[in-house]
């Protein structure tokens, strides 16, 4: 039977949950032509939204999610367009939201490393968060490493709670002609990089571990000070900006890597993937995550990486990742001087990489929502 889905789409500029909601939409647009779906986006998301099927159509709603009013206005905003079912791609779920839907998880961070407030707010903020998480058809977890966090601290089931993995961005792993790999270098050269270097790609908040990151480094750089190739390395961090996060320029300067830490910024996907593609080896060493995609992508880019053994990265990588104590300073060094300099090694990562990151694909993952929708709205 043909179903009006809705789904929350205010956050597909974002950098994580924004790449979920655009390759989900995306994927369902190429495998789902039955049921009829709203997007709901801001009005300067049209660009983003393009490119979709004829059952596919947007609704402009300006409020923002983290509006304390979002909680009463978006449900009255989304009965006015009566769905069948409604996807809340994200972790705020409206007080009074409309039924039946169904809560995409992508992790828990924002109860154990990003809350600021009193241990009375976070009871209650916690309370919210499981009410609206029970009051759902159905839980989407991005890995089995979230759907425990949710067992384990909001005491959600196990079998309210779906596991649907995440997957890169078709592009990373499709195959572009470059000869002699020209492109790359016309990049390369606009960031004024000739030079080798260790890449790390995502946000900078304090989770994701970058001072230990930086402090690795210069230890590694340190070590390979008279290295024919190395003795240049640097390490270019993308995607967020470093006034926000004094924690990360003190690791610089007492590091004293202040001439040899790049921070770009966010990139346009062509450029992250020359970087991705150009990098002597990939490091992501937080200490928390949902799913992990920027090693996958890395992976898929045929990139060596060197990741954490905690949390979902152990189950998203594999074996074909070196892991390591993202605690540890000196185990996290150990682990890039080995992708850097052991060969069979590197050729081993790259080969397991690129098989790893191809078994996950956004239309497996659109297949499997897509048949959770059908559960939540026949339920």
């Amino acid at each position: 039977m043909r179903s009006h889905i809705v789904i929350d789409a205010r956050r597909i500029r974002d950098f994580g949950i924004g790449t979920y909601i655009r390759s989900l939409v995306h994927a369902l647009g190429q495998i789902d032509h039955e049921n009829r779906y709203t997007l709901v986006s801001g009005s300067q998301d049209a660009r983003t939204l393009t490119g979709l099927p004829e059952n596919f159509r947007t609704a402009i709603y300006g409020r923002s999610d983290s509006d304390p009013l979002d909680h009463v206005i978006f449900p009255v905003f989304l009965h006015s367009l009566s769905p069948d079912l409604v996807h809340i791609p994200l972790n705020r779920i409206p007080l009074l939201m409309v039924r039946p839907y169904v809560v995409t998880v992508h992790d828990m961070s924002s109860l154990l490393f990003e809350f600021h407030g009193s241990d009375t707010r976070m009871r209650v903020q916690r309370h919210l968060f499981r009410r609206g998480l029970m009051r759902a058809s159905k839980v989407i977890a991005v890995s089995e490493a979230t759907r425990r966090d949710l067992q384990n601290l909001l005491g959600v089931p196990l079998e309210h709670v779906r596991r649907v993995y995440n997957a890169p961005d078709p592009e990373f792993l499709a195959h572009r002609p470059d000869a002699n790999g020209q492109e790359r270098l016309r990049i390369l050269e606009r960031y004024q990089i000739s030079y080798p270097f260790l890449l790390y790609a995502g946000n900078i908040r304090p989770h994701k571990n970058v001072p230990r990151l930086v402090e690795a480094f210069a230890v590694v750089r340190d070590q390979l000070s008279s290295h024919p190739i190395y003795k240049e390395l640097r390490l270019i961090i993308i995607g967020d900006t470093i006034s926000q996060y004094p924690a990360v320029r003190q690791a610089v300067i007492k590091s004293r890597a202040e001439s040899v830490v790049r921070f770009l910024g966010f990139v346009p996907f062509d450029t992250l993937r020359c970087f991705y593609e150009s990098a002597s080896a990939f490091v992501f060493v937080s200490r928390y995550e949902g799913f992990g995609l920027p090693p996958i992508e890395a992976m898929a880019c045929g990139t060596p990486v060197v990741t954490s053994n905690v949390s979902s990265l152990p189950e998203v990588v594999g074996d074909s990742a070196v892991q390591v104590n993202p605690e540890n300073v000196f185990e996290i060094a150990r682990g890039i001087r080995e992708v850097l300099l052991d060969e069979d090694l590197r050729a081993t990562l790259i080969r397991c990489g690129r098989d790893q990151a191809a078994r996950f694909s956004w239309e497996r993952t659109a297949r499997e929502v897509l048949e959770i929708y059908r559960e939540a709205g026949a339920g």
